[in-house]
């Protein structure tokens, strides 16, 4: 297994409903898996991620409040957010926002990504992103 050299662990409040999300509905697989505290280490084609129960411990910065993750999103990259739609959609699954291409200036070019928006059961935001390739647009002036 290859371990990729950024990993966010989220603390979630029921494992059982955040695994069922994870894998069942978005298809990540479990690499391993540990019974105390509740964890789970994921992949996803490319992407990982660690998912644990909330329990005491000392890493703690301070409450957690739902949607956990304020500020942040998660760009999870994929190779295909028709299939991740369908099945959450299939499952009565609420989506942040539906699928949209978006062209993104990067100075030389444009990069094109598919994307679609989802709240896991604790609200972090998760971006799936399918590369949609480069197409050639004005320099950005810096």
């Amino acid at each position: 297994m290859n371990w990729n050299p950024l990993v966010p662990e989220l603390t979630v409040s029921n494992f059982v409903e955040s695994k069922r999300f994870y894998i069942d509905l978005i298809g990540f697989e479990i690499k391993y898996q540990r019974n105390d505290p509740k964890f789970a280490y994921l992949e996803y084609e490319s992407s990982q991620i660690m998912i644990e129960e909330v329990h005491n411990d000392d890493w703690k910065t301070g409450e957690l409040e739902y949607p956990y993750g304020r500020g942040i999103n998660f760009q999870i990259e994929c190779s295909n957010v028709q299939k991740i739609q369908n099945t959450l959609l299939e499952n009565e699954y609420s989506l942040f926002r539906e699928i949209k291409d978006t062209w993104y200036n990067t100075g030389k070019n444009f990069v094109g990504c598919r994307e679609l928006l989802v709240q896991d059961p604790d609200g972090y935001l998760l971006r799936f992103s399918e590369d949609l390739g480069t197409k050639q647009g004005q320099p950005m002036r810096l």
